[in-house]
This record gives structure tokens, sequence and C-alpha cells, in this order.
């Protein structure tokens, strides 16, 4: 379904160059990103009391914007080969009704369409935490690896003028709280992964269906282009527009527990203090202005890629975790760790007192919030 060799040399083919800095500069980056990021695996820990694992002989990996999208689409096959057979299979290898459709896209064509997404991707993800990368040697899971994408990180504070040191700190404890998410949570990960299986498994192919879905994908797209949205009930561009109903379920619980892992990343970074990251103030209002800011096609094609849905989740995300603290403290809210079902319902997201009512109880609250985590 997917060339994915196509993928990576029209990504890469197409991808903006970074900022021009000397060898020695780059090297310099390198390394204090590396530096900063076991530093702020320090402060995640004492901060959120979740202990990464596994962490002890790893380091960062910092990567180019041509890495980026290289070590995205390894991701990508890892986790959606397998799926794609499993559905080829259940579906009779495509050679139903819906087979012709399918035929007529072409693998190569498609691949093209993800490296052309993934260019775009590449110039402005500063970092993240791939769940499925490497690949553990054993077959039995990944283990996942901490990314820094070093020219967009430099691209970034040059463009907000802010101190540099602080700026990297920053970012790193943002993803850095992925990885004591992701290894200090034993299930969370293996849940992440079932329900993005069940999403590419609940996948319609047929005609009619698929109609309908590239129906609403091109409503989306001009909706997008057209800025026509209602706040109060967003599209989320092609990915909504592509859904089947089922589909859509289980978007909404995938949905939930990125909204609060995206969250959580955001208030850390902002609340570990300015004892640790002394201009976090002014890099947070800078920041933000840059996301909001952009020309009429940047918001476009933020809209139809789903890049402000994702802006949504951190807003709403760190306002769940920083009312929950604010309620019943940081051990009261590590309670969402707790399993599958004791993570926010999408509604708990933005409602909180709903996910205290039902996960810690109004006993718990009659004895007052329990001390934060890395304060006195």
């Amino acid at each position: 379904m997917i060339d994915w060799n196509v993928a990576v040399q029209t990504g890469t083919r197409l991808v903006r160059p970074g900022p021009q800095v000397t060898p020695e500069e780059a090297f310099e980056v390198v390394d204090e990103l590396r530096r900063l990021a076991k530093v702020a695996e320090g402060h995640v820990r004492d901060f959120t009391g979740i202990e990464a694992v596994g962490t002890e002989a790893t380091q960062a990996t910092v990567v180019d914007r041509p890495g980026w999208i290289r070590a995205n689409v390894d991701g990508f096959r890892v986790v959606l080969e397998p799926l794609m057979e499993r559905l080829a299979e259940r579906q009779g290898g495509f050679g139903g009704p819906g087979g012709a459709v399918i035929a007529a896209v072409g693998s190569r064509v498609t691949g093209m369409q993800v490296g052309a997404i993934l260019a775009y991707m590449a110039s402005r993800v500063l970092g993240q935490y791939e769940l499925f990368l490497p690949p553990d040697p054993s077959g039995r899971a990944p283990t996942g690896r901490l990314t820094l994408v070093a020219p967009n990180i430099v691209h970034v504070e040059q463009e907000l003028g802010v101190d540099t040191r602080d700026f990297r700190l920053w970012v790193c404890l943002h993803e850095e709280t992925h990885r004591a998410q992701f290894t200090g949570v034993p299930w969370l990960r293996s849940y992440v992964q079932e329900q993005m299986t069940e999403f590419l498994l609940a996948s319609e192919v047929d005609p009619v269906a698929m109609m309908e879905r590239l129906r609403q994908t091109a409503e989306a797209v001009i909706d997008a282009i057209r800025g026509d949205e209602d706040p109060d009930n967003p599209r989320g561009g092609l990915i909504d527009a592509i859904q089947s109903p089922e589909q859509r379920a289980i978007l909404d619980r995938l949905t939930a527990v990125m909204t609060l892992v995206e969250g959580h990343g955001d208030y850390v970074m902002d609340a570990v203090g300015p004892e640790v990251v002394p201009s976090v103030k002014e890099i947070r209002a800078r920041f933000q202005g840059r996301r909001e800011g952009g020309s009429r096609l940047e918001k476009a094609i933020r809209r139809l890629l789903g890049i402000d849905l994702k802006m949504r989740q951190y807003a709403e995300g760190s306002r769940f975790v920083r009312r929950i603290v604010a309620e019943v403290g940081m051990d009261g809210f590590n309670k969402v760790w707790t399993s599958p079902e004791t993570l926010p319902t999408h509604a708990e997201i933005k409602e909180p007192s709903a996910w205290i009512a039902r996960v810690i109880g109004t006993r718990s609250l009659e004895a007052g919030p329990a001390p934060e985590a890395g304060q006195g």
C-alpha cells in the first residue's frame, strides 16, 4: 500500500535545508543537546515522581531534518507493515469490490503523499519520543528512542531570540517527560499500540464507503483553505474526514490518552520552575506567539494536517494536569497511570472534576492536596 523508499526519497528531496552553521557549531549543538537531555531526565524524575526505565546506557538521538524523515518512515514500517498484511488477509488480498479502487491509488503515489507530509513536518518538529524505534533485538517489543531535531531547535531559538541553553533544556524537559511516561508506566506503550492497531484494522475498503470518505476529505480541504471552522465543533482535518464510525470511537480513546501525555509534557516543562530554566516565562510567551502565528496558507495547512488539533491537545491536557495537581497533588495525579481504566476520558479532560470524582473520590479530597513532587 505504501512504497516506503519513495516516501523517504520524496521527503528528503522536498524538505527545506536548516539554518547554516559551521561543522564546529553543529558538533557543539549536538553535544549540548545530549548533555541537557540527561540533565532533564533527573529533573523530570524528581518533579513527577516517575522513574524512566532502561535509560542508563542510552542517550538522546540528535538528527537533522532528513534523519527525522528516515526515522519516522522506519517507525511507520515497524507498526504498519504487519497491520497491512493482516488487513489484506482480512479483505482477501484486496481482491474484492474495493480492490480496484485501492490498486488505482498505487503504493508509489501513497509513498509520495507520505513523503510530502513528512517533508513539511520535518522542519517544524523539535523532538519526539519514538515509541517503536529501535526494534527490540529479541523481537518481543520496541525499546523506544528520544529524538531531538537539532536544526529546528537552532532555528526556533534564533527566531525567538531566547537564551539558547534555557531553550534547549526546556525542549528536553518535554521530551524526557514522554520517555518517563512510556518507560516508567509499564502498560502505557502497549495500550497506545493496541488502540492504534484497532484503529487501522477498522478501516473500510468498501468502494461506497471509500467514496464517502473521499467526499468528506474534499470538504475538509476546502474548509481548511477557507478557514471555515466551527470553534465549538472543530474538524480534525484529513484524519477526521477519512475515519469510519468505528474508528471515530477508537480515536476518541486514543485522543484522550495522547492529550494527557502531551499536556503532561507541556505542564512539566513549564512547572519545573525558574531555578531550572530561569527564562521559562519569556520562552513560553514567545513560543506560544509563534505557535499561533503564520500566514493564511500556513494556518490552512496546519488545520488540514491536524497540527492545530495537536496544539489544542497541548492546551487542554496541560489545563487538566494543572487542575488535578492543584487539587490533589502530584501523588494524586499520578493515579492516572495506574491502569487504562484510570485514564481520563475525552469528556473528563475537559472537566477534570469528573475524573477526580471517579478515580480519587471525595473522601481523599477532604484531606487536601498532597505535596507536589520536587517540592519540600
